[in-house]
């Protein structure tokens, strides 16, 4: 049996394929975004949600679209969602298939 991977968070996708290559700090995304500091902080750091406001700015900033960071928070939501909730969610009986 494989090892599942850890949900990839869109905090790691945007330090590790965005602000580490391109040299940027969070502090200067965030000037050039118009956000506090605090917010790209706390996001590269992993402890907060992507809002659909962040991803907007950041969407315009590299070029990319708002729904790419958007499924990328969708995702890791989701993975994290089914993985706490496995054991539950193997007691759910499929419609039709009941009884």
């Amino acid at each position: 049996m494989t090892e599942k991977l850890a949900p990839i968070h869109p905090g790691e996708i945007l330090r590790e394929e965005f602000l580490t290559p391109m040299e940027l700090s969070a502090g200067m995304v965030a000037r050039a975004l118009g956000v506090p500091r605090t917010r790209i902080e706390r996001l590269v750091k992993e402890s907060v949600d992507l809002t659909p406001d962040t991803a907007l700015r950041l969407a315009k900033f590299f070029g990319t679209s708002a729904e790419f960071w958007l499924n990328l928070q969708t995702r890791y939501a989701l993975e994290s969602a089914e993985d706490r909730l496995e054991a539950e969610l193997a007691l759910i009986q499929p419609l039709g298939r009941a009884g």
